[in-house]
């Protein structure tokens, strides 16, 4: 057992007797932020867990477990981008002048294209990299049919 999770298990016990004392003493707030509490330990745990194994790619179902900061960049991108678009939506909804509404198209698009970029270069400089020096030149391929793709 290493000592992420001995100390994973150490925090959960001791939440667990906080939560027992809040119980018992009627203290449903302090039990509750408590809970959270664990569960935030909970899901930083597994996130340094994720993030120990950062460039391991697994063939046979194409995944790949990215850094912690990798993931935080990407989905803070794709967060930010979600948001534009449901306000294209309003806007829609609302009638908003045509023009307006392509300004924040080719808004959202410009973002959609810069996380693309993001990824493309995260992507070779991990998997792309590793495979060449795996001998796995068919990425190259790859690589080179999704550029095209993305340069239509």
């Amino acid at each position: 057992m290493n000592s992420e999770t001995k100390n994973a298990e150490t925090k959960s016990a001791e939440t667990k007797s906080v939560e027992i004392r809040n119980t018992e003493t009627g203290n449903a707030e302090a039990d509750n932020a408590e809970a959270m509490k664990a569960e935030a330990m909970k899901a930083e745990t597994e996130q340094s867990d994720y993030a120990n194994d950062s460039t391991e790619v697994c063939e046979c179902c194409r995944r790949k477990k990215r850094s912690q900061q990798e993931f935080r960049i990407l989905v803070n991108r794709l967060s930010r981008i979600e948001g534009q678009i449901r306000g294209i939506k309003n806007m829609v909804e609302n009638d908003a002048y045509c023009i307006d509404i392509l300004v924040q198209v080719a808004a959202a698009s410009s973002a959609l294209s810069s996380f693309s970029k993001i990824l493309l270069t995260e992507h070779i400089k991990t998997c792309v990299a590793d495979d060449l020096r795996n001998g796995r030149y068919e990425t190259v391929d790859e690589l080179t049919d999704v550029l095209q793709r993305l340069m239509k």
